[in-house]
This record gives C-alpha cells, sequence and structure tokens, in this order.
C-alpha cells in the first residue's frame, strides 16, 4: 500500500472551537481511512505565551503569537480559523491567496458581501473550502432526510426549528466580539445552526418575515463602564419553503435553562418527525400508517446501520458525542481535498446561510415579508 500524503493544519484560535476542531482531527485520523496522514503542524493564538501553550497541550509542533506567520508558512497545506468572526475574511482571503485550503468554523462572516469575496475567492484559486456546520453531519439528521425524501411521511406541510441556549442571559455578561454590530447577534451566532438544518432537511427557503429583538440593551465594556447593544437576543422569523411547506424559526441566547437546544419537528400529509440535540442520538418518527389502538411517536436509536456511527462503536445506544460529529466533518473535508468528492458545506454554503441571516435582520427592520435573493 503506497504511503499517504501528509498534510500540514495550520490552526488560529485556540479557545472552545479551536480545541473542538482540534479533537476532531486527533479523532477523524483514527476512526477513518482518510486519504492523508494528518499533522498538526502549527498553532497561532492572540500572544506567543498563549500559542505556546495551546501547542503544548493541543500537540502542534510549532506555535506563533501572529497568525500571518501560518499564511506564510509554505510547508502548512490547511488554515483552519477558530477566531473571533470578525477576522475571518482577512485571514480566509490571506489564505487563499497562499494557495491554501481553508477550513472556517460558522458563521463564515459577518456580512454577506464579505463572505461573498471569501467564496468568489476561494472557488478562483480552486482551493477546498469548509464551514463549521458540524450538527448536519449526525446520522439521525442524515435518516431524517432521508425519511423525507423518500416520502415516508408525504409531502410536509409546516416545520419548526429553534436553536437555544443560555450563555448571554446574565446582563452582567461583558460585551464580546459577538455583540459586533456588524453582524453579531443570536440569529447569526446560533440561528444560522438552525437555519443550515431546515435548510438541509427541506431544501431553499423561499421567502422570510423576521421579527429580531434586542433584550439586554447595554453589556460591561470591561473598563468600568458600559457598552450599548444593538444585536438580536433573540431572533425569529416564519419561513417559507420553496418545496411548498411553511414554518417558524427561533434564535435565543438568553434561554434560561437551555445550554444546547437545537430541535425540529416536521409534519407531513402521512407521518411526522421530532428531533432534540438534547438528546441527539435519537430521532421519533410518527406513521399514520399505524393501526388504531398503535399510534404514537416511536424512538429510533442511533446505531451501527447509521453510517458513519458504527466506526465509532459497533454496539447501538452507546451514542456519539459532539466532538464525533466535528470528526465526521472533518472527514469529508479530507475526502473533497483529496478530490474524492464533494466539498461537504463549502463557502459558497456558507454564505448562503449568511444571506438568509441578512434577509431575516432586514425584514424585521421593513417589518414585512421579503424573498430571498
Amino acid at each position: 500500500m503506497p504511503e499517504k500524503k501528509q498534510l500540514n493544519i495550520g490552526l488560529i484560535g485556540t479557545g472552545f472551537m479551536g480545541k473542538t476542531h482540534t479533537f476532531g482531527f486527533a479523532s477523524a485520523a483514527k476512526v477513518f481511512d482518510l486519504p492523508f496522514c494528518l499533522c498538526l503542524h502549527t498553532v497561532a493564538d492572540v500572544s506567543d505565551e498563549a500559542a505556546a501553550q495551546a501547542a503544548a497541550a493541543f500537540g502542534f509542533r510549532h506555535w506563533s503569537g501572529d497568525w500571518r506567520t501560518l499564511i506564510a508558512d509554505p510547508d502548512i497545506d490547511v488554515i483552519d480559523i477558530t477566531a473571533p468572526n470578525a477576522l475571518h475574511r482577512e485571514m480566509a482571503l490571506a489564505a487563499i491567496a497562499a494557495g491554501k485550503h481553508v477550513y472556517c468554523e460558522k458563521p463564515l462572516a459577518p456580512l454577506a458581501a464579505d463572505a461573498l469575496a471569501m467564496a468568489e475567492a476561494a472557488e478562483k484559486a480552486g482551493v477546498r473550502t469548509q464551514v463549521g456546520f458540524n450538527y448536519l453531519c449526525n446520522p439521525m439528521l442524515k435518516l431524517a432526510r432521508e425519511i423525507i425524501a423518500s416520502g415516508e411521511i408525504g409531502a410536509v406541510r409546516t416545520y419548526r426549528g429553534v436553536h437555544a441556549e443560555d450563555y448571554m442571559r446574565d446582563p452582567a455578561g461583558p460585551f464580546t466580539f459577538r455583540h459586533d454590530p456588524a453582524g453579531g447577534g443570536a440569529m447569526a451566532d446560533i440561528g444560522s445552526h438552525a437555519l443550515a438544518t431546515a435548510e438541509y432537511l427541506l431544501g431553499p427557503v423561499s421567502a422570510v418575515m423576521g421579527d429580531c429583538v434586542t433584550v439586554i440593551a447595554e453589556r460591561p465594556d470591561g473598563r468600568g463602564g458600559t457598552r450599548p447593544v444593538a444585536v438580536d437576543d433573540v431572533g425569529r422569523a416564519f419561513l417559507r419553503f420553496a418545496g411548498g411547506a411553511s414554518g417558524s424559526l427561533e434564535a435565543n441566547w438568553i434561554a434560561t435553562g437551555r445550554k444546547m437546544q437545537h430541535d425540529f419537528e416536521i409534519y407531513g400529509e402521512k407521518g411526522a418527525l421530532v428531533f432534540s440535540q438534547e438528546r441527539f442520538n435519537e430521532l421519533h418518527l410518527y406513521s399514520s400508517d399505524d393501526p388504531p389502538g398503535r399510534q404514537g411517536f416511536r424512538r429510533i436509536e442511533a446505531g451501527p446501520q447509521h453510517v458513519p456511527y458504527g466506526r465509532f462503536c459497533v454496539a447501538p445506544g452507546h451514542q456519539l458525542g459532539f466532538n464525533d460529529l466535528k470528526a465526521i466533518e472533518i472527514a469529508g473535508y479530507m475526502d473533497a481535498i483529496a478530490g474524492l468528492g464533494p466539498e461537504p458545506f463549502n463557502f459558497r454554503a456558507g454564505l448562503r446561510i449568511q444571506q438568509l441571516v441578512e434577509t431575516i435582520h432586514a425584514s424585521s427592520r421593513a417589518r414585512s415579508w421579503l424573498d430571498i435573493g
């Protein structure tokens, strides 16, 4: 068997998602038969000290306090961006100009215009891209899409989606990059996941009616004062799908008590599907074909029959975890880089989500329905 080519990874950012990406690379290399040998080459953070600590903790061979060092290094093949949203465009465009593949955590960019520039640059350069929407890699979501496409629940009539957490519920919490008016807010930060899931399952959204609300009007600025908040703490939208279904969606980062609610309910002519990220190894299916007295939602539990669950565990019911979804995402991206398959969720797809977010915001300001351009 020929020796696999080594693919060198350069990671920018070592917070929550930087750590998650690192775990994903390590796990994917052991769970999947990847087309490359992955090397955690260099990690960058805001200072030399922070980068050195991350390199030691994560297993990177080199480190730097300046992300531009990674761009300039000819040995690095993939730039992985998990830095704050407002930095994505500059970093990605620099990496693309250097001929490197780019893996960027969502949202792709604060503004659709930025995301468009990134997508067009990547396509012109011929590099492979990936946006981090790893919830879509859940075998239970794949199963739900297969059930819908097969017609098992009939034509879908209505959809209800929600992504709710409570990490911004405390008014004493500081102003962060997620509060940046140039594209922050709950709809962009977590609503993007709900929108990606809705279109993954039912196809394109054709029109929206948005309602975005700022609940906490100001936050501590870290210097003894406060800064006004203009972004949405709660974003809602009515949806119309090109396929004929209608629905609703909510993004809420002040939902007290919720840590990871990424749920959907789908109602069709002949059945229904219900899913909750809080129990994301389960999918609940209702069929009106069941006989009277036996009807009700039945639980489908994830197991080896739901590819690629079996690569992680041979036993059903033992469950995948959040980091496993990132490993599945990375495996698909590695195949794309090797030319073995399409990009699972490239910059063009990331642009689409940002366009939906901006249209919902615009609809909220206009207080009217808007078509998706």
